[in-house]
This record gives C-alpha cells, structure tokens and sequence, in this order.
C-alpha cells in the first residue's frame, strides 16, 4: 500500500533526524491471502492484529465497511422501520440486546455497551442472504466483560440464522466466545482454522440482598419499576460486577402455602446474551424445591419465553400459557394479555439452602452460592 507524503516543515525535521532517504511516498506491504477461507463452509471469520498491521485495509477487500447513523429523534427499535415490529424484537434479543425499556429510548442515551449491540444488531438486519457483514474495531470500545457476553450472543444468532460476518479486532479474549471458522493475522499472512477454542467458566455469585439492591436494576424491567417489600431478593455478581437480580414472592390461590412465583428476573444489558438469566431461575427454582417449595414464572418477555417453552426438561407449561387471565380476584395487578405461564418440574438442585431460610433482619449476614455458567 503506497501513500505519497505531503512535505512541510515536520516531515523536513524527521527526514533529517532519522535519515528517512525516501521522502516522496510511504510504503507498507500488507500480506493479502484469503484464498484458503474459499474452501470450506463458514459463518464468522476473525481478522486478528494489532494497531497498525492493516486489519481495516484487509477487511475492506471483502467489501464496503458501513458507515450509518441512528435518529435519536425516535426510540431505537424505530429505526429497524424496514423489518415488521415482531422481527425487530427478535433481531435486538438475539444479539443480547433484550432489555425491553432500552428498546424505548434514543441511541445516543444508550450506554457504550448498549450502542455497541444495537449497531451490531442493525448491520446483521440490514444485511441480505447472500450478503458478508463487516464490522471493523469489534468489541474495542467496551468492556471486556462485555464483550465476551456480546461475542457469545453474536456467534450464536449468527450461526443460527447462516449469515457471514467478518470481524477486525486486536482483541484476542472474544476469540472463545466467538468461536470462529477461520482466523486471518496479517502478520502470518495466512487463513487459519483454530482447533476447538474453550471458553473460560463463568462462576457467578449468589447473594441474599435486601429489596433496595432492586434500585440498579428497575429502570431495565419491562413492567412497573415497584417491587412488594415482602420479596425474598437475590443479587448475582461476575467477576465483582452487578450482573442481575431475582426476585420471589408467595403464590397465593395457586397449590399450598410454599407455592412461589419468580416476581422479578433482570439481567443489566451489558450481560445479556450468556443465557444468565434461564440459568439462574433453573438454579433458584431447584434451590426452592428442595426445600419444597414449587416454583411458578409468568413472563411477556418473548425471548425468555421461547427459551422456556424449548425447554421441557426443566418447565412445563401450565393451562394458563399464552392465554388472557381471568377476573382479578388475587389483589394483584394482573396485566390483561397473553403471557407465557410456567411450573418448574426440573430437578432439585442440592446446594446450601441457609439464603432461602434466612430472615430479613438478619442481613448482616449474606449468605454466597456459587453457580458455574459454563
């Protein structure tokens, strides 16, 4: 790649420095070798380097890098206006992006994080069947944690949906949660096919909390921000960071007086896409049952929703699933719309239970569990 240099009195200075003999173009020589991605079946190729080995110049042999911009004069589901509301839904949960409130507000209010995924989701929805998407500085304004959780939401919908995407990145830790067909370094020169990349475990932490740790995680619920005083509240926390918050309440005029239904499950966008959520009820819910406790989950969330009625092993769908409630005669505030209806029927999960036991006056005491995600 050749640059003729414009000289002024700056380049004068560093041409006699340095010694620089050439002062009329720079000259830098990029290995261009894709031959080898030509011959096998794949969905996401990774361009691997650091600053300045010409991943930006690679990627643009495969196509135009697309440049757009977002109206925050509309909410940012507004601006997928080409695909039907249902699909747009889709599309942001696929990528990780299932926060419905965020859904609801202008991009530019959106955190690094959130901004990142929805650009992610509007090039994948843009994209065409036969098309490759390309996105260059993947994951290098995030935070890592992050951008692991957004790698494994990405590689998944990917995948799933047979598109091809081609990501530049000098970040080397997405590389397992991507799980990529092919790697290409500019510094080797060649297409390389990574053997079987195993991601790290995810150990998160459980704790008993008191119902004001809900104040994080309201504004990212889909229904009312209120949260009943009487919920038995549970933080979890990765790697030191609020990941997400569940809370459980008794469930009257439904089986006996340990019947429980999950209240309230968020998990904060940035975390969204490693499955957190299903795998904390699944955890929460064998915790109660060991302790007798049947535990009973109403949701509108469609991805949640879905991911539950895939689910056999574990949730069975009771009589009321994807139907209007009745008359409120409960003194709850039922909402007037189909929703998803489950009963957890998995197993008990054997673990310490003294987090279910505890009382709230006995707070200074919080009790841990830790849960392997992967």
């Amino acid at each position: 790649m050749r640059n003729k240099i414009i000289n002024d009195k700056y380049t004068d200075y560093v041409y006699e420095a340095f010694d620089i003999q050439n002062k009329e173009e720079t000259i830098v020589e990029i290995p261009v070798n894709f031959h080898d991605c030509k011959t096998f079946d794949w969905n996401i190729g990774v361009i691997y380097g650091g600053s300045g080995t010409g991943k930006t110049t690679l990627l643009k042999k495969f196509g135009l890098i697309d440049d757009f911009n977002f109206d925050n004069n509309k909410s940012l589901i507004s601006n997928f206006d080409w695909l039907e509301p249902s699909e747009a839904t889709k599309v942001l949960s696929s990528i990780g992006l299932a926060s419905v409130p965020t859904w609801l507000r202008p991009f530019n209010v959106l955190s690094n994080g959130e901004q990142y995924r929805a650009k992610l989701a509007y090039l994948i929805a843009k994209a065409d069947t036969n098309d490759t998407i390309l996105v260059d500085e993947y994951t290098s304004v995030v935070d890592r944690d992050v951008a692991k959780a957004m790698s494994n939401a990405l590689q998944k919908y990917i995948r799933r949906e047979n598109k091809k995407i081609i990501l530049a990145s000098c970040h080397f830790d997405i590389m397992s949660w991507l799980q990529p067909d092919w790697i290409y370094s500019p510094i080797k020169g060649r297409v390389e096919r990574p053997d079987c990349l195993r991601r790290e475990d995810i150990k998160l932490q459980i704790y008993r909390c008191r119902t004001s740790a809900w104040a994080i995680y309201k504004q990212h619920h889909y229904l009312t921000q209120e949260l009943n005083e009487k919920s038995n509240c549970y933080q979890i926390d990765w790697n030191g960071k609020n990941v997400a918050f569940i809370a459980i309440l008794p469930f009257p005029g439904v089986g006996d007086e340990k019947t429980r239904r999950i209240s309230r499950i968020v998990v904060l966008p940035d975390f969204q896409g490693l499955g957190i959520g299903k795998k904390l009820i699944d955890y929460i819910s064998g915790l109660y049952l060991k302790l007798n406790h049947q535990m009973y989950i109403r949701t509108m969330n469609p991805a949640f929703g879905i991911a539950l009625t895939k689910d056999i092993k574990n949730w069975e769908a009771t009589s009321s699933n994807l139907k209007i409630p009745g008359p409120d005669t409960s003194g709850r505030k039922l909402i007037y719309r189909p929703s998803y209806s489950f009963k957890y029927i998995g197993p008990i999960i054997d673990d310490d239970t003294r987090m279910i036991e505890m009382k709230s006056e006995s707070y200074q005491y919080w009790h841990v569990n830790d849960l392997s995600l992967f």
